[in-house]
């Protein structure tokens, strides 16, 4: 069971060709064929018929009629919303994500919500208070983190298109193992509101999808202003869907410290291969050093858990999710509500954040990984000011088995290393299937200058013309 593109998908039903009810069942019973992988936690199945029907009368919009799966921290209408944690196992969404609403008004159809790591909080899907997600094509192996419910749902056909949520590498990962686009745009290109939040300073919501083209259609779609959250940034004024940019005459820079780091045989022989097609197709080539990179994992894991603690103290059990039915008073209510509801690299990050945030240790710890973060930054924009995009692994490894790093914090947030700079910079990334070592796919990482998303897009699809 296979998809068309996107656009065509969209044209096909407003002429007539298809019907959108058909292709939300199509999209059901592909979920249900591949529900031994956990890539699901729910289905929209009412709601998304009744839409379909509704479409079906008046076939109009750039997504007219393609169905779509959400990541599980995105607010929806037709089910609850649980971001795959106990704590909001019975929370309903009183109001949808801007992205949700954004692809429903062009005709899109959400028909299930795709499992993570709870509250985002993983690099593997293992993290989920549901159940453990498994790899496309080897169901012994993680599909990557915390977006693995999407990425698999659109390796295993389930859907044209998902959506994920890139906090550190948390579309691109997942993209990378399981073979398929996963893009990150420049942060505040797509409005955040109606998504539960990780950490706001670097979440940021992108696609996954089969091709570069239909991973830009959604990106035109859902982004631009939005006056529902104030970090928003202005949008391109031409269209990411169809950008052109030739790799010929570009300036290229191969990032040093990704090579640096020990990569899988496998993996470096991809990368490297995927370098020298870049070569061939007349791009200028070179290696290029951002000294502070090395650090960049280390700020992430300040940085990030700081605002964790922050944003997850608005679960006490008080106003909506889970609440304890055993506590005998207010601060029993606080207690136990969290004790139960949080999972235990929820309850890891409240406690890192806030360390790193108390009195004594802010100047010590989360000051200087600001200082640090500062850093990093400048470095991107000295590169870019050199180059036209940089290069490299997505990851040092391909999907590894489950449960072989999770009893391991440290080497699991290690999985990171080559994605979290991106996100503590706010520059566009993206991860495109490059081939395959010992079966399991590798991803090739494009990263693009601040708000340069339409030109990364364009190169992106011109090295995916030219990979095979």
């Amino acid at each position: 069971m296979d998809w068309l593109p996107i656009a065509d998908i969209a044209g096909k039903v407003q002429n007539g060709e298809l019907k959108a009810v058909e292709l939300v069942r199509k999209s059901l019973a592909a979920i249900e064929e591949n529900k031994n992988h956990d890539a699901i936690i729910s289905t929209m199945e009412a709601r998304a018929l009744e839409r379909a029907g509704q479409i079906d009368e008046s076939p109009t919009g750039r997504l007219a009629g393609v169905p779509f799966i959400t990541k599980d921290n995105f607010l929806t209408f037709g089910g609850k919303t649980t971001a795959a944690s106990n704590i909001l196992r019975p929370f309903e969404a009183p109001y949808q994500a801007t992205a949700i609403e954004r692809l429903e008004a062009e005709g899109a159809i959400c028909v299930a919500k795709a499992n993570l790591d709870a509250f985002a909080h993983g690099s593997s899907t293992e993290n989920s208070d549901w159940f453990v997600t498994k790899h496309p094509a080897d169901p012994s192996r993680v599909p990557g983190g915390s977006s693995g419910g999407s990425a698999a749902a659109v390796a295993l056909r389930m859907a044209p298109f998902a959506l994920g949520t890139d906090t550190g590498g948390s579309i691109r990962l997942p993209a990378s193992f399981c073979g398929v686009v996963g893009y990150k745009p420049t942060y505040g290109l797509v409005s955040r509101s109606g998504v539960i939040a990780m950490a706001s300073s670097t979440d940021v919501i992108g696609p996954l999808a089969r091709s570069v083209d239909d991973a830009a259609l959604v990106l035109d779609v859902m982004s631009g202003k939005d006056e529902l959250d104030s970090t928003t940034i202005d949008r391109d004024e031409k269209p990411y869907s169809g950008a052109q940019e030739e790799i010929a005459g570009k300036k290229i820079g191969v990032i040093r410290e990704y090579l640096a780091q020990g990569l899988q045989p496998g993996v470096e022989k991809i990368v490297r291969e995927s370098i020298d097609k870049l070569k061939s197709a007349g791009a200028t080539v070179e290696e290029v050093s951002l000294p502070s990179l090395p650090l960049a994992l280390a700020v992430y894991y300040i940085v990030c858990p700081a605002e964790v603690s922050s944003n997850l103290s608005r679960y006490d059990g008080q106003r909506y999710g889970y609440s304890s039915p055993d506590a005998k008073d207010l601060d029993d209510s606080y207690e136990l509500s969290r004790q139960q509801g949080f999972g235990a690299e929820a309850k890891r990050r409240i406690m890192i954040g806030t360390h790193v945030l108390s009195s004594g240790y802010y100047d010590a710890y989360y000051k200087k990984a600001q200082t640090v973060r500062t850093k990093i930054i400048n470095e991107f924009e000295e590169a870019f000011a050199k180059y036209d995009f940089l290069v490299g692994p997505v990851a040092p490894m391909t999907a590894f088995k489950i449960g072989e790093r999770s009893g391991d914090p440290l080497q699991m947030y290690l999985t990171d290393i080559m994605t979290v700079a991106a996100n503590m910079s706010g520059n566009p990334a993206i991860s495109v299937p490059a081939g395959e070592a010992e079966g399991l796919p590798v991803g090739f990482q494009i990263v693009g200058p601040l708000r340069g998303d339409r030109q990364l897009l364009g190169i992106a699809r011109k090295f995916e013309a030219i990979r095979t």
